[in-house]
Parts: structure tokens; sequence; C-alpha cells
């Protein structure tokens, strides 16, 4: 299932609010694994009860953020975001800090994969994902 590209309606319930700076501002589109999911991140009510009140504020700034980028290339790959791809089990997915060794894990949800010459993902064509799975994958 699609959220997306998701409305202003959309981020509101999810409690994020922000200012929209540029005129005709595209917004990643963002889709969840799992009905459950979904639920959970567009209820404020629902985050704080599964993950505590301060790792669900920092998970509703996490989404702040990479819903308001156009593009991959746009979330910050610095902290506090430091949005960042992954390796091993989890090969081209991509992690963004929540706290601590937390995540929300996301793959790229466009077929095929937009790439560089070099192979590589091309993070500035990334606008939509799919949202898998929010914990500590450290573990």
């Amino acid at each position: 299932m699609v959220v997306g590209p998701l409305s202003l309606t959309s981020i509101q319930k999810i409690s994020f609010t922000f200012e929209v700076k540029r005129i005709n501002h595209v917004i990643m589109e963002i889709s969840f694994k799992t009905n459950q999911l979904e639920k959970d991140l567009n209820s404020a009510k629902r985050l704080r009860k599964k993950y505590g009140d301060v790792r669900a504020r920092y998970i509703m700034r996490r989404m702040k953020v990479l819903a308001a980028s156009p593009t991959l290339a746009e979330v910050p790959h610095q902290p506090p975001e430091r949005c960042h791809l992954l390796s091993g089990d989890r090969d081209e997915q991509f992690g963004v800090t929540i706290k601590d060794q937390w995540r929300i894990v996301f793959r790229i949800n466009h077929e095929p994969i937009p790439r560089k010459e070099d192979n590589g993902i091309d993070l500035s064509k990334i606008t939509k994902i799919t949202i898998t799975w929010i914990g500590d994958y450290h573990d």
C-alpha cells in the first residue's frame, strides 16, 4: 500500500509540522511494509505506547525529515538523522538513526533502482521508499 505522496494532512496525523519553503515542493512518497507499521507511524499515541515517549518523539522527527525531502540525497547523512546504506543481509536497504542503536529501516521503492555509471545507487533520483522495520538490528 502506498501513502503518497504524503499530504500535509497525513503528516499532521502523525503530529508533523513543517514549513514548505519552496514553491511546488515535492515530498518523498512513503509506503509501509505492513498495515501495522503504517498504523503505528500514523498515530503519535500508538508510537508512544509501543516505543515510549522519548523514542516516539525521535521517530516522528525522523519521519518528518524523510517526508519533507524531495529525494533521498536531501536526507542528511550526518547525525542526528545519519541516513546510511546498510550491508550484509540488509544490502540495498537504508537506515536512519532514531537514537542510540535504533533505526528506521527502509528500502527503495523504484523498479529498477536508479543507478549511477559506477553502479552505485543514485540518491538524487530516489523519490519513493518503503519503511520496512523499526528497531535495533545490532542485537
